[in-house]
């Protein structure tokens, strides 16, 4: 497949690239990288980090962080990121991309009258929205003065940040403040080409903990979300992200889910 929006030197950030969709945007983006491109992995994880690493391509400039993202700071994530940059800095790169991939389902117990706890609001929200729109700020502050670097920002979205799930409150919510967010970026940002990408429904530990909580719950509203749609490998929903990148037929901050046309 032809990735002319991956070719020459990029560096590429990824988040939550220790499992599930996040390897696998790092293990289909990392080959069509050109020569002398960075790769940078974050997540909790340092041993699914170096997972990770190990199945990306030999010669590729790869470097892992085990980070709290629900807890870093902007200063501590633009050191994670200008260490590994190094003394050349970003002037080096002709594309930057970043994917906001990192998230997480939140308490999959509790009805919208029941999630009375700011606490829990708070580390929801510090992790699945807060986090994002801090490092993206961080990363379009580094890339700013470069404007003949090529930005790429994508946003892992849900279908649910549209559509509604009972007991998904948590999750629902988040991805829509998540999305919204990069969509007015993009309002403000028209040189920055933004994505949000709805992968459809992934075999990943998240769509296995909807699937036993709904299955426990016999909610058919939420058992929907998991069975009118089929089940796709991170390696479909991944190609098909590639599919969407190559064809650029989306306005910069839109909405595309797996199954649009």
């Amino acid at each position: 497949m032809s990735a002319a929006y991956l070719s020459g030197k990029v560096f590429l950030l990824i988040t939550g690239a220790s499992q599930g969709i996040g390897r696998q945007i790092a293990q289909s983006f990392a080959p069509l990288l050109g020569n002398d491109s960075l790769v940078l992995l974050i997540a909790r994880n340092a041993r699914g980090l170096q997972e990770t690493a190990d199945k990306l391509p030999r010669g590729l400039s790869v470097h892992t962080a085990s980070v709290d993202l629900s807890t870093a700071t902007a200063h501590e994530l633009k050191d994670v990121i200008n260490k590994v940059l190094g003394a050349a800095g970003a002037m080096q790169f002709e594309k930057a991309i970043v994917v906001h991939n990192a998230a997480s389902i939140g308490d999959l117990t509790k009805s919208t009258v029941a999630m009375t706890d700011f606490n829990i609001w708070q580390e929801y929200y510090d992790l699945n929205v807060f986090s994002p729109a801090v490092l993206n700020g961080v990363f379009m502050e580094i890339f700013n003065d470069c404007s003949k670097v090529l930005r790429l920002v994508i946003n892992i979205s849900s279908y649910s940040a549209v559509q509604p799930y009972k007991f998904m409150g948590y999750y629902c919510s988040g991805k829509a403040a998540r999305e919204m967010f990069f969509k007015v970026f993009a309002v403000e940002n028209p040189n920055v080409n933004v994505l949000n990408y709805s992968p459809g429904p992934v075999d990943t530990d998240m769509l296995h903990a909807v699937h036993t909580y709904t299955s426990e719950a016999q909610d058919e509203d939420t058992k929907n979300l998991v069975k009118n749609r089929p089940v796709l490998t991170t390696e479909q929903t991944v190609i098909r992200l590639l599919e969407v990148l190559k064809l650029q037929k989306y306005k910069s901050g839109s909405h595309i889910d797996y199954y649009n046309n």
